[in-house]
């Protein structure tokens, strides 16, 4: 079994359809593109629920684990999303972590917020995961196409404006998707309206806090070093979120889970990566 068949079981949504599409080992690709590009990365996350008013379950720990990973290697890391995620990641990140609040304004003062901040941070690398993303049309929507445009700031220029991106996504509205759209498209179950923003390395995953995950397993591969967070990080990281207001982004509901699964059942992807690592002889990060 692979990092790529443990984050792609479970599939509940149809994303898995698009795996032939992506090379084998995208996990270990978009990885590769991180160890290549040492320095600073900007993480953006954050996908409101219109039924609740409220960020989502899903991309925020996925966010902090990764940041709590690069950190380890050595990179800096800068959060960036709206205002209805920031508290979220300003309450959960490391000390030594930012967290900036992309506005939510039209087209043309997003660019050039995302060029002032490209211009002050210099990333060597950009990650989304789980980040709504613009449509051919210039709009956000959720998986059931509703236009939730005005509770989305414009994080796709900072894609737009950088060299080596990577996107994490499990529905096809997220930032990255853009790499197969067309595919997308074309797969039922998954949104009728593809998000169009592009990225470098694209990795896609039933969960894509899974996603995240999945990325972390194939940094400690090429590095030697199990840099995953232990079930307990990760179920204490969840209850914290919940408890500033996160919510399942299926359910709508302030409850532990994501997407749909009991927080037991999030916890199995990140069991098997460790006895995936494990497998493979990499040691745990003591």
């Amino acid at each position: 079994m692979t990092i790529e068949d443990i984050i792609l079981d479970r599939d509940r949504r149809g994303i898995s359809e698009l795996r032939p599409f992506l090379p084998p080992d995208f996990c270990d690709q978009a990885a590769n593109l991180v160890i290549s590009n040492p320095g600073t990365v900007l993480i953006t996350t954050g996908f409101y629920i219109l039924a609740s008013k409220a960020p989502e379950t899903d991309g925020p720990p996925g966010a902090i684990m990764l940041e709590k990973a690069l950190t380890a290697l050595g990179f800096k890391v800068v959060h960036v999303s709206d205002k209805y995620t920031t508290k979220l990641l300003e309450e959960t990140s490391s000390p030594g972590s930012k967290v900036i609040e992309f506005p939510i304004i039209n087209s043309k003062s997003s660019k050039d917020f995302a060029r002032g901040l490209l211009e002050e941070f210099d990333p060597s690398v950009i990650i989304s995961i789980e980040r709504c993303g613009l449509t051919d049309d210039g709009y956000f929507r959720n998986m059931r196409g509703i236009d939730m445009t005005e509770f989305n700031a414009k994080t796709d220029y900072l894609f737009t404006q950088h060299s080596k991106t990577i996107g994490i996504g499990d529905g096809g509205n997220e930032i990255g998707m853009g790499n197969l759209s067309s595919e997308v498209s074309n797969i039922a179950t998954l949104v009728n309206a593809p998000c169009t923003t592009t990225v470098n390395k694209l990795v896609i995953s039933s969960i894509s806090n899974w996603g995240g995950y999945g990325l972390i397993a194939s940094l400690s591969k090429l590095k030697g070093l199990n840099l995953l967070p232990t079930i307990e990080e990760e179920q204490s990281l969840l209850k914290r979120m919940v408890c500033l207001g996160a919510v399942d982004g299926t359910t709508s509901k302030n409850e532990n889970t994501v997407d749909g699964f009991t927080m037991e059942e999030h916890s199995v992807a990140l069991t098997e990566l460790h006895s995936y690592l494990d497998s493979i002889g990499v040691p745990e990060n003591l």
